[in-house]
């Protein structure tokens, strides 16, 4: 490819897609549209099949620095009751752990691993996507510096969209897809210092009512995480949509989350203290989008939240765009410089089993709701969960490396 695979969106997705293009000898320029790439964000999951990826990227020594290796997810009641636990990363015999972790020191790993691997100029920062058109040999894409307001056109072999929930690659390819779908939840996150090690120290916990959850877990640096959700409504498209996009970074009140927690009390975690003790509050809806029957054509496709957003349950997002890229890169790689097929390739292979994810993610939150909310639900919800974790954990171990041979 005389042009380089250009791919809109610096965020997990787009950055370890430009590693794995990189580490089959296929050059990329990754334009983002934030002025700068800070260490945003609260905690997320990384699974199993998102850390072999990234391992055999040669990363797992980081991951381990940065990560911690989750032990068990334990649910249970506001008093703390157990409801169900299972074994999580090795502990189920997987030959790689899972890690929950600081999604913006993960962010900047990758930065950190671009800029070494690929040059200092393989991203460029306050650069906003505003439109493309594809032609027999390449894509041409046009860009907007956030700061001069110069416009400029970039030639490419292809057009990745990693631009998450919000992607504008998405919208141009689908002009006529719905609002947002939300759960009627809302969420608010945070990270709290010195909290004292609960359960097994390693353990991801989400205790709930129906209509009032918690999730908490280690991210290292004697740092939790936190996650309250409230439902507020019925399932539905997002109200909010037609005020603008979605931003996952807006302030929150933590005085708008104490209410819904009082009189809960687990034992071996201050819930009350946990909250209070917070630093930032980030406050958002729980949204996913409806899974698209195609995500593009020719040379222009999409990737992890732009081609997939899906609800938190589960904590899938991040592992899943990781796959995304490997196999993207694979699959062009394997196509020897025919583009189309090299992508078409790449959707075949992903876009049934990550929509899927979206639905599977769905069907987890309604379990929780409280027209279902018992014990009983949960131990059958998460039993599925298990065997269907147990053959993924024997495919996972079993299946040939997504590390194409390099072409130089």
């Amino acid at each position: 490819m005389a042009a380089p695979v250009l791919i809109a969106g610096g965020g997990i997705g787009g950055l370890t897609t430009a590693l794995s293009l990189h580490a089959a000898g296929i050059d990329s320029l990754v334009v983002e549209s934030a002025r700068r790439i800070e260490p945003l964000g609260v905690g997320i999951q990384l699974l199993t099949h998102g850390v072999r990826e990234l391992t055999e990227l040669g990363l797992g020594d980081e991951l381990a620095e940065l990560g911690v290796p989750t032990a068990e997810y334990f649910f249970c009641d506001k008093s703390g009751n157990k409801l169900f636990a299972q074994p999580r990363g090795k502990a189920t015999g997987s030959d790689w752990p899972q890690y929950c972790i600081h999604r913006g020191e993960l962010h900047l790993m990758l930065l950190d691993e671009v800029r070494s691997r690929l040059g200092a100029d393989a991203v460029r920062t306050g650069t906003r996507l505003h439109d493309f058109t594809q032609h027999g040999d390449g894509v041409e894409v046009v860009v907007t510096d956030r700061d001069s307001g110069a416009t400029e056109t970039l030639q490419a072999a292809a057009l990745i969209g990693a631009d998450g929930l919000n992607s504008t690659v998405r919208a141009r390819l689908h002009p006529d897809e719905r609002e947002l779908a939300w759960s009627g939840q809302r969420m608010w996150r945070g990270v709290t210092e010195g909290v004292p090690p609960f359960l097994t120290g390693r353990s991801w916990v989400g205790a709930s009512d129906g209509d009032v959850t918690l999730v908490a877990y280690p991210i290292g640096k004697d740092r939790t995480n936190w996650v309250c959700l409230v439902r507020v409504a019925e399932p539905g498209l997002l109200p909010e949509a037609a005020d603008g996009p979605v931003d996952d970074r807006r302030e929150g009140l933590l005085k708008e989350v104490l209410s819904h927690y009082e009189g809960w009390s687990l034992g071996w975690l201050d819930v009350r203290d946990l909250l209070e003790r917070s630093g930032d509050v980030l406050e958002y809806p729980m949204v996913d989008r409806d899974p698209l029957p195609a995500w593009g054509s020719g040379r222009v496709t999409l990737l992890g939240d732009a081609a997939h957003p899906m609800y938190p349950a589960g904590g899938n997002g991040a592992a899943q765009a990781v796959l995304d890229a490997r196999v993207l890169a694979y699959e062009l790689a394997r196509a020897d410089g025919d583009v189309p097929a090299g992508l078409a390739a790449y959707e075949r292979t992903r876009l049934e089993e990550a929509n899927g994810v979206v639905m599977a993610a769905r069907a987890m939150e309604r379990a929780t709701s409280p027209d279902t909310w018992d014990r009983a639900r949960v131990t059958q919800m998460m039993e599925m969960y298990r065997k269907k974790a147990e053959s993924e954990v024997a495919q996972l171990n079993s299946r040939p490396s997504y590390t194409p041979p390099r072409r130089e």
